[in-house]
């Protein structure tokens, strides 16, 4: 493996802990950040010039320390926090001009390490920031991406993911956040803030909302990481495992979304026999543990298992619609949104017919929900065409089409316009 190809390794896997690292050494998010970037910049130069260091990630955090120690040299004289941060670092260390080898002890305490990773999340994800900043400033000293990748991801320009970034950072400072996992207190609500933000990161993976590709798996596999990561540092949070639950019983069928060609294949047309099975087994073992908490299943919990309907059904037919309907229900009391009501309303017109659903949907539409979606032509053309009214199916389908961002998405609507002749 070259230098280069190391860096970007090391600091996938690594970044979190070293940025994390940085942050309890000095108290200061935005400047943990902005160290932990230049120690990747120096790595990038020096790693394929002099070679990998037998300790990469230790390499990484001594120099993201030195800069620390440059950064509070400027700005006053030796003073405590200058001392705390130096004791430690060997000969040559903030003398020498060359980046330590960062062989040898562990770079951080193990026994600190998760609550590090942890604040760190709970800070990237703080309710001060919008949503926007918090997938960014995630996916960025969480996940390791860089700003090219995030802006690759999302279709939007590279400086505008670094403006949120930098504005996120500034909102942070200026709400003087205090890196630490959140009082018992607030950590309800702020994991809520958390989930929020992985279960965003993975939707927009898994139906992305414009360009070419149907499915992002770069993005959906980076928020499956993360709540993996998530479920070690809070094991006794149900809703934790359940969002786990939803995104590998999702993420199961990825394999059979998509044809040869990268075209969406309907769940009725998917070939079952592709789905991960794997995934089918470890989504179903989280939400059992989500579960067997036994506080009753939160939002995540009731799409997971809507989920594990259709993961153990043989085909759509076969699915226990009945079972979905109700659990959309839940749903909609627990956590309304017009997404939920077009879901229910799909799964009703499977379990009591197409009139049924479009009265739904109607109710839907005359509340303004989903205005300037696709979305909700696309089901109720879907729904006209079955009870046989092809010229008010073909108005809708034809809305749906415009409204449409994600090239793949406007075939198969095209496509059911064709069909309607």
């Amino acid at each position: 493996m070259g230098g280069r190809e190391a860096v970007a390794a090391v600091w996938r896997i690594e970044s979190a802990r070293i940025v994390g690292a940085l942050a309890r050494y000095t108290g200061d998010f935005a400047l943990a950040e902005d160290l932990a970037q230049e120690a990747l910049a120096e790595a990038l130069v020096t790693w394929p010039r002099e070679g990998v260091p037998r300790n990469p990630a230790g390499w990484l955090l001594t120099v993201g320390r030195r800069r620390a120690i440059d950064a509070f040299r400027r700005r006053s004289a030796l003073d405590e926090r200058y001392a705390a941060l130096a004791h430690g670092l060997g000969e040559g260390g903030a003398a020498s001009g060359r980046a330590p080898d960062g062989g040898g002890d562990m770079p951080w305490d193990p026994d600190q390490i998760d609550d590090d990773v942890l604040a760190l999340i709970f800070v990237s994800c703080h309710p001060v920031l919008s949503r926007e900043a918090r997938v960014a400033l995630t996916l960025r000293v969480v996940g390791g991406l860089t700003s090219d990748e995030i802006a690759r991801a999302f279709l939007v320009p590279t400086a505008t993911v670094q403006a949120r970034i930098t504005r996120a950072k500034k909102t942070l400072g200026a709400a003087k956040v205090p890196f630490a996992v959140p009082p018992a207190n607030e950590r309800a609500e702020r994991l809520g803030s958390v989930l929020s933000v992985i279960y965003l990161i993975f939707t927009e993976g898994s139906s992305a909302s414009s360009g070419d590709d149907l499915i992002r798996f770069d993005l959906a596999g980076e928020a499956q990481r993360l709540a993996r990561v998530l479920t070690r540092l809070v094991p006794d949070e149900p809703e934790v495992h359940s969002l786990l639950a939803l995104l590998e019983l999702t993420a199961a069928r990825f394999p059979a979304r998509t044809g040869p060609d990268g075209e969406p294949v309907l769940l009725e047309h998917q070939d079952r026999r592709r789905w991960d099975r794997s995934a089918i087994a470890r989504g179903r073992a989280a939400l059992a543990r989500a579960e067997r908490a036994g506080r009753g299943l939160g939002a995540y919990g009731l799409q997971a298992a809507i989920a594990e309907c259709h993961a153990v059904a043989p085909s759509v037919e076969e699915t226990d619609w009945d079972r979905v309907v109700l659990l959309y229900e839940a749903l909609g009391r627990l956590a309304p949104s017009p997404v939920v009501d077009l879901n229910r309303a799909v799964a009703v017109s499977m379990a009591s017919g197409p009139a049924t659903a479009l009265s739904i949907v109607d109710e839907l539409a005359a509340s303004g929900g989903l205005a300037g979606s696709h979305l909700l032509p696309t089901v109720r053309g879907e729904l006209l065409t079955r009870l046989g009214r092809a010229d008010e199916a073909r108005a809708e389908l034809e809305l749906a089409v415009r409204r449409c961002g994600n090239e793949r998405e406007r075939a198969v609507l095209q496509r059911k316009l064709a069909d309607l002749g």
